[in-house]
Parts: structure tokens; C-alpha cells; sequence
């Protein structure tokens, strides 16, 4: 039986006491590091974990690299050790509200294989909202041992550059849409986007309430992307390969997994001078 990417509030309360439940906390701020650490210190779902978008969902940036490159297999399965993963692991993940930092766990989870894994549909803003309980201890758990797994489906940097010159692939950045435009950036030292690129931004997956949209509704807001995508193969892309796997979420629910992930992103595309960049619509 395929597992639904998202699980609601009711959801998790009816199965918080599961003893195969790993809950994980990836509150973050790209603005302040130390913000989702901070609130998960302060109270969290009880017996979530902390996952750290820079230090475990993410390696060290080095030349060349984006802002977030992916931790190696080897660190990932460390990660996973530390918080008692096995395979019969029901993970489910969460963040403040929109899904963001939680997606880019689910997407690394399921890229090593790992299918039962979900995001709060909501988040904590949700949780508290409906009463949810909220502690500030620690969890206490045994390591375990997790074998290290490559990611599927991950694009590079080279590989995309040859699918853009050869017209196959439909490059998706979710990014908003003044600095996909070169308008407003604030992050990256050179604005635009990588030449041939669609946008997408995540924030259209959501309602007003940042609940997930229904299936229907985002099938129909991806339908000219997919269309390309039936010729071309679509790639998820941002500024850093973290709203880009809420794309490939959202993709899933509309009922259309499989899309890859440019996960060095644009922050990567820009590292080396030679790449072209647009600017505009």
C-alpha cells in the first residue's frame, strides 16, 4: 500500500503513542540558523527529535557547492542512527507551518528508500492550533546502526546543463517570483535564474490556512508543467534544494512522483562564473 505523503493533526494524535513513530522537528529560519533549535528547545511535539537543516539535512558548504549540499550517504545514515531510525520507521516531519524544511527530510528519506515517511500537513502552527500537547524534554532513545544509502534521483549541475542545451528536461524553480525574476534578491550574490527555467513558487501548493492544497487543485495548477513534462523530464529546482522538494511533494499528491531534484540548485548554478543567467519573467 502506497504511503500518503501528508498526515493531519488527527492523524498524528490517534498514532502519537505508535512505538514505531519517529517524529522530527525541522523548524528552521534561513535568516537565523539557530531559530528552529531554539523553538524545538522550547517546546515541540513530545518526543520529537531536532533536525538541523544545516548540519543534518545539509553537509558544510565548500567551493563550488550551493548553500545546502547534501550531507554524503555515510553522514546522512550517522543522522539517522543518532535518532533511532530502522526501517520500520513511520517517520513523520514537520516544521512551523508550511512545509518547507519538513519536505526536504521526506525528500531524503524516500530518495534512499525509506517510504514511510509523511509531512505534517500544517505543521506545529497547526498542531498547537487543534491543542496538541507541548513538552520541552529531550527524546531519549537508543542509537542504531543505519547502513548508508545513496539519493536517487538527483540532477548535477553538469548533467543539467547538458539536458537544458539538449531541450530534455522541464527546469521547475520554486523560488518567488521577483527573484526568479532578478528583482529582490537578498541571498545569492548574482540575480536571476538558470536560463530555460519555469517558476513555480512553492507558496501556490498552499491555502491561505498553509495547509497542503487538495490533489485536484494542484493537479490543475501544475498542468503546464506536467504537459512538458510528458516531453521532457521535470527537475525541481530553488535556491538552495530545500523549497524545491515541496515541488516534488506537492508533484506526489497531484499523483505525479518521480520528478528529479537539482539539489545544488541555483546558489550552485552561480558558483561558477561560466554559467549563463536570465533575468526577466
Amino acid at each position: 500500500m502506497e504511503y500518503s505523503p501528508l498526515t493531519s493533526v488527527a492523524q498524528l494524535l490517534a498514532g502519537l503513542h505508535d512505538p514505531d513513530l519517529l517524529l522530527l522537528d525541522c523548524r528552521f529560519d534561513l535568516a537565523d540558523p539557530q531559530a528552529g533549535e531554539r523553538a524545538w528547545r522550547a517546546g515541540h511535539i513530545p518526543g520529537a527529535h531536532f533536525a538541523s537543516m544545516d548540519h543534518d539535512l545539509a553537509a558544510p558548504r565548500h567551493p563550488g557547492s550551493g548553500r545546502h549540499p547534501l550531507p554524503s550517504p555515510a553522514q546522512f545514515a550517522q543522522v539517522l542512527g543518532r535518532w533511532g531510525f530502522t526501517d520500520s520507521s513511520r517517520v513523520v516531519a514537520y516544521d512551523q507551518a508550511n512545509g518547507a524544511g519538513a519536505a526536504r527530510l521526506w525528500w531524503m528519506l524516500r530518495a534512499i528508500g525509506h517510504r514511510t515517511v509523511s509531512v505534517l500537513d500544517g505543521g506545529f502552527a497547526a498542531w498547537t492550533a487543534a491543542g496538541g500537547a507541548v513538552d520541552d524534554q529531550l527524546p531519549q532513545v537508543a542509537a542504531t546502526t543505519v547502513a548508508a544509502r545513496a539519493f536517487a534521483g538527483v540532477v548535477t549541475s553538469d548533467e543539467l546543463q547538458r539536458a537544458l542545451e539538449d531541450g530534455r528536461v522541464t527546469l521547475v524553480d520554486a523560488r518567488a517570483a521577483d527573484r526568479f525574476a532578478g528583482r529582490n534578491e537578498t541571498i545569492d550574490p548574482v540575480a536571476g535564474h538558470v536560463p530555460g527555467a519555469l517558476n513555480h513558487p512553492f507558496t501556490g501548493n498552499l491555502g491561505a490556512d498553509q495547509h497542503w492544497l487538495p490533489a485536484a487543485e494542484l493537479r490543475s495548477r501544475w498542468h503546464v508543467e506536467l504537459q512538458r513534462a510528458a516531453r521532457a523530464p521535470l527537475v525541481a529546482m530553488c535556491g538552495s534544494g530545500i523549497t524545491a522538494c515541496h515541488n516534488l511533494l506537492a508533484l506526489d499528491l497531484a499523483g505525479h512522483p518521480g520528478a528529479q531534484l537539482y539539489a545544488g540548485s541555483y546558489s550552485e548554478w552561480i558558483a561558477d562564473p561560466a554559467r549563463p543567467v536570465a533575468t526577466g519573467e
